[in-house]
């Protein structure tokens, strides 16, 4: 990356720009008056009060630029740009062009502030978009309420939230229901209403009433300040542009300084009227377009407007390398459970011998509200308030299901094992049922059977069918019953999917896809996604909230569980990479056009140096552009 001069590079919040930058403004308004003089005006200032103004000016602008190229030249590096500038504008002294070696100083340092200014906005952004951890936090201790650092709050005590209050640290929420606005974290502005006993985390927002929340972190440790960590990260990984473009400029500038020495010394040998003064501004013109600041600088600009962009939409690359390499994707393999579906069952089916799909579920109800398996609770929450029936005498049979009396009743839920054991006949094609299945018997007579199934997410069938259309090919792969993985591919329209899969075997699969030659991107939420999401060429962990090995290993985390936020990642990527690449040609072809026009006599100082200076501003304002994207 393009080294600065940092004495303007920080802004402080209480001092403006014309306090931090008065030498160079100062610089500036000497330069102008110069000029006035000279153009406007026709006055020929006396030879020494112009050369006192011309140096006061230059010192002003140039002292800093001087310092750093005396450094490195000291530790023998002469090939950079502080170097390449010092040359130029004094050369441009040598030769009388006064004005137009301030100016090339005072122009080149305008154009470093504004490049060095969007830099640090951008990473300004970015910090400030996710770092919105409260700075104190109100505890109840001896039953009193104090206010205290978060830092300072132990794991078990209890926080109070109030409304319109931000969640301080991780928890489990004591209050009954709360509703939180989660955009700080998931990206999304939508409320999410939380119960006694589920987890709440330190961003969130308490939309509603106070609520009380059991602490489960520390301050550091909380998902939070672990994302907050992960962004700051990111920021400092260079992608393989970055570092292509620093490695370029390494051979660029010796090679520059090579041609513009062979601009001053080659005409000697074949132009007739050959004039040293005439040639040497020629390379002057040279090395003063050919300062590669707007590359290097405008580059790694662009990777944190992506950063930003993405972390605005709840997505976390841990580096601009990331962004490049997710726009080479082009095989998506997803997980199932939690990534594609919601991972909470619900009733898809009910059959009743009788024809009383009604009186059949309110059995079923009464009898698996005893149980807390979650296909249980998945037929117990089904149309819930509309059954009263009440079940006693409750006898559950491990791995076949509960046995209880309802109204007078003998009724059996559960497998077909159950019904097996109490020598019950049922239906033989039930066994072709896809989804599972739980069978019930009423005074030891099959009575019909209720379907349950995962809940496909509301996203994941637009989200495949959108990935197909972008020539992006789709496998899934679950450790459920290969059957019910079929059946949710067809439903999806994926083109492949596997079950019945251990997490060695997810490995496999994928390790496959990548030896055909497939880029791949892998999404997962469970731990054991954490061996293939680090396999992949891009690990994509979905739900930012959900399982830290998972999170730890991924190169990408989805902070919700929203499956469109994939699509997103990689139209983030593209719209990342298309800005960074028109920066380089448009920096590379302006650059080459003048250096050309320069070394024919045509372009002057002027010319190269405004088109140096807006090259740059038009590359940081491209780049700027990332930041204001939609995705």
């Amino acid at each position: 990356m393009c080294e600065h001069n940092h004495e303007h590079s920080h802004q402080t919040k209480e001092n403006p720009w014309w306090i931090t930058q008065r030498k160079l403004l100062a610089a500036l308004i000497i330069l102008i008056a110069l000029l006035l003089f000279k153009y406007a005006f026709s006055i020929d200032l006396p030879f020494g009060i112009l050369l006192f103004f011309n140096i006061a000016a230059y010192l002003l602008a140039g002292i800093p630029v001087i310092q750093m190229a005396a450094r490195k030249a000291i530790r023998g590096d002469i090939f950079n740009e502080f170097f390449l500038m010092t040359v130029a504008t004094l050369g441009a002294f040598a030769i009388g062009e006064f004005e137009e070696g301030v100016a090339v100083m005072v122009f080149y340092q305008i154009g470093d502030w504004f490049q060095d200014t969007a830099v640090d906005n951008a990473k300004k952004s970015i910090k400030s978009l996710l770092d919105i951890r409260p700075d104190s936090v109100t505890v109840v201790r001896s039953g009193q309420q104090q206010q205290v650092n978060p830092k300072n709050v132990a794991i078990g005590e209890t926080i109070v939230v109030k409304a319109g209050e931000k969640v301080a640290l991780d928890g489990k929420l004591i209050t009954e229901r709360a509703a939180f606005n989660t955009a700080a974290l998931t990206g999304e502005s939508k409320p999410d209403t939380k119960y006694a006993g589920d987890t709440v985390f330190a961003g969130m927002i308490n939309l509603e009433t106070v609520s009380e929340v059991e602490v489960s972190s520390t301050f550091a440790d909380s998902k939070l300040s672990k994302i907050l960590e992960m962004v700051q990260d990111a920021t400092a990984r260079k992608s393989k542009t970055q570092l292509f473009i620093s490695r370029f400029a390494k051979i660029y500038v010796p090679i520059i300084f090579g041609l513009a020495l062979m601009v001053l010394i080659i005409p000697f040998f074949v132009v007739d009227d050959y004039s040293f003064k005439e040639w040497f501004y020629r390379s002057l013109v040279f090395l003063v377009i050919s300062c590669p600041c707007a590359l290097v600088v405008s580059i790694p600009l662009g990777y944190f407007g992506g950063i930003g962009l993405a972390s605005r939409n709840g997505i976390l690359f841990k580096g601009g390398n990331f962004l490049d390499a997710i726009t080479a994707v082009d095989t998506v393999v997803m997980d199932k459970t939690g990534t594609l579906t919601e991972g909470v069952f619900e009733v898809k089916e009910i059959y009743a011998v009788n024809g009383n799909e009604s009186e059949l579920l309110n059995y079923a109800q009464a009898v698996e509200s005893n149980s807390t398996h979650p296909i249980a609770k998945a037929i117990t929450n089904y149309q819930p308030g509309e059954h009263f029936y009440k079940a006693e005498d409750i006898k559950e049979i491990a791995g076949h299901g509960l046995e209880a009396s309802v109204n007078g009743k003998d009724i059996l839920v559960g497998n077909s094992k159950l019904l097996d054991k109490f020598n019950i006949v049922y239906p033989n094609d039930l066994k072709q049922i896809v989804y599972s299945i739980v069978l019930i018997a009423i005074e030891h007579h099959y009575a019909g059977y209720i379907t349950v199934a995962d809940r496909n997410k509301s996203d994941a069938k637009d989200v495949i069918k959108a990935m197909r259309a972008q020539g992006l090919y789709t496998v899934m792969l679950s450790g459920d019953k290969t059957a019910v993985v079929n059946e949710v591919a067809r439903e999806l329209g994926l083109d492949k999917a596997y079950g019945d899969l251990l997490p060695e075997d997810k490995v496999s699969h994928v390790q496959q896809l990548i030896d055909q030659g497939k880029n791949v991107a892998f999404a997962g939420d469970g731990v054991n996604d954490a061996p293939v999401v680090a396999l992949a060429q891009v690990g994509i962990a979905m739900g930012g909230l959900g399982a830290d090995a998972t999170i730890e290993t991924a190169d990408v985390v989805i902070q919700n569980d929203e499956p469109h936020k994939i699509l997103s990642a990689i139209k983030i990527g593209k719209i990342t990479r298309d800005i960074v690449w028109q920066n380089v040609l448009l920096a590379m072809g302006i650059k080459i056009i003048v250096l050309v026009l320069g070394a024919g006599g045509v372009a002057t100082l002027w010319e190269a140096v405004i088109a140096d200076v807006g090259v740059a501003l038009l590359a940081i304002l491209n780049a700027i552009r990332i930041q204001h994207k939609s995705v």
